[in-house]
């Protein structure tokens, strides 16, 4: 599956759209110099992402929050591999007293994996991001079409299409993220990447975020940590 193309055209996309140094015009003409292009070739268009495209729609612009405010979380889920382990270097630092485990049992960020490995990070952070979507219930037939045309643009394979769509079907299951989740690097992006995608002020998703680090065993000072990247990145 190309999940990897899929996350670099959003990642790629929110670095631009944060830049303001291109316009959309500009950022369509020159994303193919990195990896803003789909299989197929057809860049995507900045500002029908800023409208609700994909991540737009999963940040949360279709139920009327700011679309500056919406921008900016463009660029936190740009880095989410790297806020993740600056948080994990942070929550260290602040216990110092407790003993640290190997760099090596903690996993290595979503950006500096290769091949399979980084494949199978990408499905768990796409598996995070549209659960996150659904946590407040209310991504009913109309708003899954959108979502589903708005990923279509991004030319997923037909093997991830179908994945996508299983995920909108599947019952939200902490459980299920959690045991997907191959490393504690792994479970704080998948963490991390939620709170993104959540707003903190709606009970029902912020309760999913609590069953989820929960699920994924981040310890609350942890967690703190992780939504403090988020907060800094809005």
């Amino acid at each position: 599956m190309n999940v990897m193309s899929i996350l670099n055209q959003l990642m790629n996309q929110a670095g631009e759209a944060t830049s303001g140094q291109r316009g959309p015009a500009d950022t369509a003409n020159t994303q193919g110099s990195t990896v803003g292009r789909g299989s197929g070739g057809s860049a995507i268009d900045v500002k029908s992402l800023l409208g609700g495209g994909a991540l737009g729609l999963m940040l949360g612009s279709k139920r009327g929050r700011k679309i500056g405010g919406t921008a900016l979380k463009y660029g936190a889920v740009a880095g989410v591999g790297a806020l993740a382990w600056k948080a994990y270097q942070n929550y260290q630092s602040h216990n110092q007293e407790q003993a640290a485990p190997a760099p090596a049992q903690q996993g290595q960020p979503l950006e500096q994996l290769h091949g399979a490995d980084q494949e199978r990070r990408g499905l768990e952070i796409l598996q995070a991001m549209i659960m996150a979507a659904r946590a407040d219930g209310h991504v009913d037939a109309s708003e899954r079409q959108l979502l589903t045309r708005e990923i279509e643009r991004l030319e997923p394979d037909d093997e991830l299409q179908a994945w996508i769509q299983q995920q909108f079907d599947a019952p939200l299951d902490a459980n299920a993220l959690a045991n997907a989740a191959d490393s504690p690097q792994a479970a704080r992006e998948i963490y991390l990447v939620s709170a993104m995608i959540i707003d903190e002020q709606n009970p029902m998703e912020r309760a999913w975020l609590e069953q989820l680090a929960s699920a994924l065993n981040i310890a609350p000072t942890m967690a703190r940590e992780l939504d403090q990247q988020v907060m800094a990145a809005r």
